[in-house]
């Protein structure tokens, strides 16, 4: 049997729409061996809808399409899922599934791909490589996608651990396919720049450590003010946060969790009664795959 453990991931990091993404230590844990015929148990499932236990299960989506693209006959598993990460909550629920499944599979089967093409194979099934690469390499990661070829870049950031992250995560959830469609389909050329120039500016304060550039860095036009109509008391969260000495705050994925930056051991925001604050840290091993028994 193998146990493949896979770490939540914050996407976007306010300017970085679709392109950095972050892993951190809250994970979902997947056992799987063969079996005559399917069988499929979730042990454990955070707030979300309730996750399917037949072939709609994402996982087995993803292990089936694994079979499909290397030729071979899907046999039938047995799968253990124990979920930490919330469902449609912005952190990276979807990409642990498909990278879960990935290297699943590709034990179980024996073809031995690389981690490279696993990793490729994960940004073509989301789309989008921003939670797919930190779910699998830890850290921090930008990437960008041409002609479905994943580039990408692990960041060292060596001071990452001086940060605190606190996750602000409502009990209400948000699809990322909604709140795709509240973007618009154009953008001014202000809009643009001003967001090319933060996403630059972010990963050089990263990695050189220049955390007091991060409110600038991770300001946003291009998703952020058009999601937060979807996001009930986002705005005043935001103010209440950087009142309480946030270094920065952003929407986690497609939200609607928040999260803020903080290098404040005192930063205790007032949230809404319908939201819970969860303080993260970073994961800088992303999934690790072993032979373990449930």
């Amino acid at each position: 049997m193998f146990k493949i453990q896979t770490p939540a991931t914050a996407a976007n990091k306010g300017s970085c729409f679709d392109c950095v993404g972050m892993a951190f230590q809250l994970y979902n844990t997947l056992w799987l061996e063969t079996a005559e015929k399917p069988h499929i148990e979730v042990r454990r499932q955070e707030a979300g809808e309730a996750i399917p236990t037949d072939e709609n299960n994402l996982i087995y989506k993803t292990i089936r399409f694994f079979f499909e693209t290397i030729g071979r006959t899907m046999p039938g598993i047995h799968m253990i899922q124990e979920d930490q990460i919330p469902l449609t909550r912005g952190l990276g629920s979807s990409a642990a599934c498909v990278v879960s499944g990935l290297l699943g599979a590709n034990a179980l089967s024996g073809a031995q791909l690389s981690h490279e093409d696993l990793l490729q194979m994960a940004a073509r099934l989301e789309g989008h490589p921003d939670n797919a690469a930190p779910a699998f390499l830890g850290g921090v990661v930008v990437g960008a996608m041409e002609n479905g070829i994943l580039s990408y870049c692990r960041l060292e950031t060596p001071d990452l651990t001086k940060l605190r992250f606190a996750m602000m995560i409502p009990n209400f959830p948000l699809s990322t396919e909604m709140a795709r469609q509240t973007l618009p389909e154009m953008y001014s050329r202000e809009d643009a720049v001003y967001n090319a120039s933060r996403t630059a500016l972010l990963t050089a304060a990263l990695t050189s450590g220049r955390f007091d550039l991060l409110k600038t860095a991770m300001a946003d036009r291009l998703h952020q003010p058009y999601r937060q109509k979807m996001i009930p008391g986002m705005k005043e969260i935001i103010e209440e946060c950087e009142k309480s000495g946030a270094l920065s705050v952003f929407l986690s994925g497609a939200g609607p969790t928040l999260a803020a930056v903080t290098d404040n051991e005192n930063f205790a925001p007032e949230l809404p009664d319908n939201w819970t604050l969860r303080w993260l840290t970073p994961d800088m091993r992303g999934a690790v795959i072993t032979a373990e028994s449930y």
